[in-house]
Formats: structure tokens, C-alpha cells, sequence
């Protein structure tokens, strides 16, 4: 049972109940290769590799390019996020209790996906690009470095390759005027433009679509870690589930009651997983994230 929920009673607070700030649901889920309402405890992701172009002498035989095939496995592990609802407690307050916490377990889950996701963005054996922080020009050049090793692994310059950057580096990177000003990034690159609150934000620039993300390792403090990776470089899969919650078919709701209790218990879950599909499209960077913004 939730032991805070005294503090909404109605003689203590108003009608409208404000949420914790926190992200909502997933940010990275449209930014990599993704299945889901798999049947089963796993799924695979194939990686081709690259073919190579041949002659042939006039009405000679076709050189076969004997692409490689590889079968990456991602396995499924199974996630709760849960808490009880005291009926008594419901007639006290003015808001839905359950939605309440319903949201908040969606929520939860979303951040679960990314963290899942951000886990094997980490585990690229690609040399990490050291940022140097002492200056915009210096922090440019750390985000050239690491869209220049990206691209230079022939990854795609399709659109679909994606920068995540921690607070801290993204107001760091907003001192860069190639970075943030209009002469370099027109109005349709900007984040902001459209869509609903919690859709992802993303500002294009230098063929990297770049955001601001709260959940990456080492976040706030001296060996923070920022990625940039080609959608195709991370799969992620999630199970079959017979329920659905809005904009989300991974996920499973479920509200019982408990007459032993006299409450309800508002659970999310899903059965899920992420798997490094190919290393060289994912490229990492590290940084001191307590760091002072530079002013020039």
C-alpha cells in the first residue's frame, strides 16, 4: 500500500493532483530496430554483412558476394512496476488513485525499456571518443569526432542515426554555434516543432538527429557516457500479451481486487528484451559531467 497517499487527502490539497516529474514512456523505442507480440521467451535480429562488386568475363559466371548471416539473439526477461490502492483511501481524495499509479507504472516500464536499451549502447568495443570541455570549440569538435567515427564504419547517412547526450553535454553543446544557431540549423532541424508533450525531441545537425536523455551511465558525474548510434545497430523485442495499453501493445494492465486487503493492485508488466545487433554502428562517448559550461 502506498504510504504517502494520506498527503493527498482532500483537507490537505486541492482537486488536481501534480505527477512527480518524470520521463514518460520511452524515448529510444522508435530509434532502434524493434519486434514486437514475439511468441516465445526470445527473438533474433539478423546482421548481414557487406558484399563485395566483381567483373565477369563475357558469358562467365556471376561471382557470388557469400554475404555473412549472423543470428543475434535477444533474450526476453519479465518486469513488474505495481502498488496497491486502500479502498478507504480512494473515498478520501478526489482523484483516481488507480489511474494514478497506473500512469506511473507505465511510466516506470518506459524507462525500463530505455535503460534496456542505453545497456547495450554501452556495451560498443568502438574507441570512445575522450570529450575535451574547455571550450565550445573543443566541445564541437568532441561531437565531430563522434559523428566522423560513426560514418567513417559505413553506417548509412539515411537520417536514422541518433545522438543522446546527457543535460549537461546538451547545454554544453548548445554553446556551439554551429549547433545552435539558425544560420546552421534551419527551423524544420529544430526539436519543439510539433507533436504531443512526451514524443521525443530531436535536432538535426550534422546528419546525427540529436536528444537529451536522463538515463545514461555515469550521468552527473566524472565519467559520464553519450552515444551515437544508426538505428540499426540495436534491436529490441518484446513478448505477446493478450491486453493492451494505449500507443503501447507491449505492455500488459491489470487492476484486481483484493478483499483480504480491501484495496486494488495497479500493475504494469512486459517481457522484454534489447540486444547489440552490430557494434560498429554504435560509437561512445565519455566526459566529466560536472564539468562548468564554457562561455566561449
Amino acid at each position: 500500500m502506498s504510504t504517502s497517499i494520506d498527503t493527498a487527502f482532500v483537507r490537505q490539497y486541492e482537486r488536481e493532483v501534480h505527477h512527480e516529474y518524470q520521463r514518460r514512456g520511452s524515448l529510444l523505442l522508435p530509434t532502434v530496430r524493434l519486434k514486437r507480440s514475439v511468441q516465445g521467451t526470445s527473438t533474433t535480429f539478423q546482421k548481414i554483412g557487406k558484399g563485395t562488386a566483381t567483373t565477369k568475363a563475357r558469358h562467365g559466371v556471376i561471382t557470388p558476394m557469400n554475404q555473412d548471416h549472423t543470428a543475434i539473439e535477444c533474450g526476453f526477461e519479465d518486469y513488474y512496476a505495481g502498488d496497491w490502492v486502500d479502498a478507504l483511501d480512494e473515498a478520501k481524495t478526489n482523484h483516481d488513485e488507480r489511474q494514478a499509479i497506473a500512469i506511473g507504472g507505465a511510466g516506470a516500464l518506459g524507462r525500463k525499456t530505455d535503460e534496456l536499451i542505453t545497456n547495450k549502447l554501452d556495451e560498443t568495443t568502438q574507441s570512445t571518443v575522450s570529450w575535451t570541455v574547455s571550450s565550445a570549440a573543443a566541445v564541437r569538435n568532441s561531437l565531430i569526432e563522434m559523428v566522423e567515427a560513426l560514418f567513417g564504419n559505413d553506417v548509412p547517412n539515411d537520417g536514422r542515426a541518433y545522438g543522446l547526450l546527457t543535460p549537461r553535454a546538451w547545454s554544453m553543446a548548445l554553446t556551439v554555434e554551429e549547433f545552435s544557431d539558425s544560420d546552421y540549423v534551419t527551423p524544420a532541424d529544430l526539436p519543439f516543432k510539433s507533436g504531443p508533450a512526451i514524443a521525443p525531441r530531436w535536432k538535426d545537425w550534422n546528419g546525427v538527429k540529436w536528444g537529451m536523455h536522463t538515463g545514461l551511465p555515469g550521468k552527473g558525474t566524472g565519467t559520464a557516457k553519450v552515444f551515437c548510434y544508426h538505428w540499426q545497430a540495436v534491436g529490441f523485442g518484446t513478448a505477446k500479451h493478450f491486453k493492451n495499453v494505449a500507443g503501447n501493445p507491449s505492455v500488459m494492465a491489470d487492476i484486481t481486487w483484493h478483499g483480504d486487503r480491501a484495496a486494488h493492485f495497479v500493475n504494469h508488466m512486459f517481457s522484454a528484451g534489447a540486444c547489440l545487433i552490430d557494434d560498429t554502428g554504435v560509437i561512445e562517448g565519455s566526459l566529466d559531467d560536472t564539468a562548468a559550461i564554457p562561455t566561449s
